[in-house]
């Protein structure tokens, strides 16, 4: 009797801790139980902050810039802990058990905010109609259980948005050609979903939030995201896993450590003098960039240890291919840095966007569009930007310069660009609502103007996230180290997290200064008596600025690439000897 061969993935295990059979685990089917917790996330995540800014002002009565930081506070702890649940993922938890178990907190706190949205105790009284601008704000403990419920579903989003993606490429097999071409489509599927949940969220969920129940609208998030668990957990024994490697942090901060303490030491001409252990197949070249780390690979006295046997200390000494990948991950930091303000001008979509619109006619004959709705343009943007690019821009652009599309960089910057550009049509679009205000009285509250005018703002806006996600993610990807490809995704997040952080800040700021005697300032407590064109044009300004320094750093970073690619040409080539690993 013919015994059956089975064929085990690559790196990965089952449920039990044995070889994956690729018969049994992985594939589609446990990918797409992936896909469903991902679109449930969004559906969560999305459904509470594009609508929140007008909670916090109709039923909270916070002023309007309040309200808008307190979004972007959310938003900018939620992706900053993406960090915190890499760590735990790579180090301890593994992807499986983080996603299962920040999934349930952020369930916990999606419905924490339910019954706080439900209890009467838990809001300030209605404002009486003879009387609006006497509004009683909400308490210090009415806000602390609000506060609460918010961290909870940002711890959540953190730990389960650090790990899901990944999760989800751990169940094709790298080595098996037909499964990484899975594993590619995996990653437009996995946009999809995350676009999906979003779309869903700014229509279906922003309409039975503002109509029927708020309370109901967010007990829709926590029933959704209790029920992917459940599915998420019934593909157990489907899943493939993989073994905790340790966290790239520790990593990058063992060069840094051990370059510290040799800072005194002279670095040798002669690269064979250095330590490597890397196998020579693996090593990555001695580059002339930030030399002082280099000291961490120097071989002094004190590495040896008893019997004239080297120390394998981390903190002490570390490899040249170590140290090159650690500048790896340094010469990442210039294009990182410039694409933060982008995801400023992405916090006004759903911050301060939403509050114009809540001014505005938003009828279709009878029906009126929720506020918070209208950012379906945005999503839809994204959605038809990224279909354009990939039916009609990609083939054009592979016939006439025989390329797959436009490069990484080029996408960010296009990315940048629109974005500005949105910031600036914004900017023209509020002058214009602020006109019809002065004209009607600044206590009206529905202003006979459409707010389709902001539908541009909308729409370049959202074309430049097509853009920049996807070129943010392949750079920090396709560039990073092999084994740092799950903290370079993380630093990628941190650049919407400290996106929303600098909105926050601006707000905060441009209150304050604006803000003197007696007069509104431009971010004013109610958005009528402010001047947001003047804010959206400062953001468009500092935009463009930030556009032309991108470039700059775009050009370092080829013309860097460029050299590296020779030298490894030469290496090849048996060149100089120099240029040998």
């Amino acid at each position: 009797m013919e015994e059956k061969i089975v064929s085990s993935a690559a790196n990965a295990l089952d449920y039990k801790g044995f070889p994956a059979d690729k018969s049994k685990t992985g594939g589609w089917i446990p990918a797409s139980l992936i896909l469903g917790i991902e679109f449930c996330e969004r559906l969560s995540t999305m459904g509470i902050a594009v609508n929140l800014v007008t909670y916090l002002i109709g039923t909270m009565h916070l002023p309007s810039a309040t309200s808008a930081n307190i979004v972007t506070d959310f938003m900018g702890t939620s992706f900053l802990l993406c960090l915190l649940g890499g760590f735990l993922a790579d180090s301890f938890l593994g992807r499986y058990r983080t996603i299962a178990i920040f999934a349930l907190v952020q369930t916990i706190g999606t419905g924490m905010l339910a019954i706080s949205t439900k209890l009467p105790q838990l809001r300030p009284p209605v404002c009486q109609a003879e009387s609006p601008t006497l509004c009683k704000q909400a308490t210090g403990s009415q806000m602390s259980v609000l506060y609460a419920s918010l961290f909870l579903i940002a711890v959540g989003t953190g730990g389960l948005k650090s790990s899901v993606s990944g999760f989800g490429t751990d169940q094709f097999d790298e080595n098996d050609e037909k499964e990484k071409a899975k594993m590619n489509l995996f990653f437009g599927r996995f946009f999809f979903f995350v676009s999906l949940g979003t779309l869903m969220a700014v229509t279906v969920l922003v309409y039975i939030q503002d109509e029927l129940s708020r309370s109901l609208g967010y007990g829709i998030c926590s029933v959704s995201m209790f029920t992917a668990i459940l599915i998420f957990l019934a593909g157990t024994r489907r899943y493939r896993y993989k073994k905790c490697a340790g966290s790239p942090v520790v990593h990058i901060l063992q060069v840094i450590v051990a370059a510290v303490r040799k800072r005194d030491v002279h670095i040798p001409t002669n690269e064979n003098l250095l330590y490597e252990t890397a196998p020579e197949g693996s090593r990555i070249c001695q580059s002339g960039q930030f030399r002082f780390l280099d000291k961490a690979a120097v071989i002094i006295k004190e590495d040896h240890a008893t019997n004239n046997i080297m120390s394998s200390n981390p903190w002490c000494i570390s490899s040249v291919t170590k140290v090159e990948e650690v500048k790896m991950m340094i010469r990442l930091l210039p294009i990182w840095a410039t694409t933060i303000i982008f995801w400023t001008t992405y916090a006004q979509m759903i911050t301060f966007s939403v509050e114009q619109a809540s001014t505005m006619k938003r009828n279709i004959g009878s029906f009126q569009i929720p506020s918070g709705s209208l950012t379906v343009f945005f999503v839809s943007a994204i959605l038809i930007s990224l279909a354009v690019y990939d039916r009609l821009i990609i083939p054009i652009w592979k016939k006439w310069k025989g390329k797959q599309g436009f490069t990484n960089l080029q996408r960010i910057g296009l990315g940048l660009f629109l974005s500005a550009l949105g910031m600036a049509v914004a900017a023209i679009a509020e002058k214009k609502r602020l006109s019809v205000v002065t004209k009607f009285g600044r206590n009206t509250q529905n202003l006979p103007l459409s707010a389709f005018i902001l539908i541009p703002q909308f729409i370049l806006v959202g074309s430049g996230e097509a853009f920049i996600y996807t070129g943010q993610l392949d750079f920090f990807i396709t560039q990073s180290p092999k084994g740092m490809k799950t903290i370079s995704t993380g630093i990628f997040l941190t650049t919407l997290s400290f996106g929303f952080f600098l909105s926050s800040l601006l707000v905060s700021v441009v209150k304050k200064v604006t803000t003197y005697g007696g007069r509104n300032g431009w971010v004013g407590d109610r958005i009528n008596n402010g001047r947001l064109d003047c804010f959206y044009g400062l953001l468009a300004i500092l935009s463009f600025i930030d556009f032309g320094i991108y470039l700059v750093c775009a050009a370092w970073y080829r013309k860097h690439t460029a050299e590296k690619n020779l030298q490894a040409e030469m290496v090849a080539n048996k060149g100089s000897p120099t240029e040998k690993c």
